[in-house]
């Protein structure tokens, strides 16, 4: 059984055929996953999904790329939402510097702010960083997050960057990219994070593995995720789809 620790179920390119892509997950063994909200609208979405199916927690918080739009009214509203039931992390938050939506310090003000309710509510984190890994390094070392821990979600650093993330208590979350052929330096990743570290993601409808490059992807896609890491590690499929799932369960502290 395999969880999808990040997947975009909320995205309006799912909007005509959400039961029919659970239902198709589990056919390819992907019965637990995670659901991202990342503004008003999918935030919202998210905590219905995870209300609706049994399949499907929520990870809730504020974009880097929203940053200009992050207020005192929408910090009050997304402390009332992280105490709805099924929400397992705050996230994705983090830095965009790809994008560039808004400055350096907008961006780092926000994600400071919701560091800082995580540790409040002792919620793991959700990190997106984009052509951004020194700051998003610094950011996480200096506001000293071990306590609460969290991802880092679609990990595209080198073995480098992911043990200095991993001393800080952080998990390393493998999604599709890990299947490119020219991904080396994260099939590297996959090759040596230790198994009680690893997550696997979709990021869906993004990033879709081999052999779905290029469509639409789907949380029942982690399959070829871990398919992959099983390869590169020379391992039973079985083995790291069971470790996987239970290392989500652990860090959000989901029953077996």
């Amino acid at each position: 059984m395999i969880f999808d620790s990040h997947t975009h179920l909320n995205a309006e390119q799912f909007n005509e055929d959400i039961p029919e892509t659970i239902e198709r997950a589990k056919e390819l063994g992907v019965t637990e996953m995670a659901v991202v909200g990342f503004d008003t609208p999918t935030i919202e979405k998210s905590l219905e999904l995870s209300q609706q199916y049994k399949e499907i927690q929520s990870i809730i918080g504020w974009h880097p790329t929203e940053a200009g739009s992050y207020t005192p009214e929408i910090e009050k509203k997304l402390q009332q939402l992280l105490t709805t039931p099924k929400v397992v992390a705050l996230g994705e938050i983090g830095l965009d510097y790809y994008w560039m939506e808004d400055p350096k310090e907008v961006q780092d003000r926000v994600f400071r702010r919701q560091i800082a309710i995580a540790k409040e509510m002792k919620l793991p984190i959700s990190i997106h960083t984009r052509d951004a890994m020194e700051d998003t390094y610094k950011i996480l070392k200096e506001e000293d997050i071990r306590d609460i821990g969290g991802i880092m979600h679609s990990f595209s650093g080198d073995p480098e960057w992911m043990e200095r993330f991993l001393d800080m208590g952080m998990h390393i979350s493998l999604s599709g990219v890990v299947s490119f052929k020219k991904a080396l330096e994260v099939q590297e990743v996959a090759k040596v994070v230790p198994l009680d570290c690893l997550l696997v993601e979709t990021d869906a409808p993004y990033l879709a593995p081999v052999p779905y490059r290029g469509k639409r992807n789907e949380p029942g896609y982690t399959r070829y995720v871990v398919e992959k890491i099983a390869e590169l590690r020379d391992m039973p499929f079985e083995e790291i789809a069971t470790q996987t799932t239970n290392n989500a369960h652990r860090l959000f502290r989901l029953a077996k």
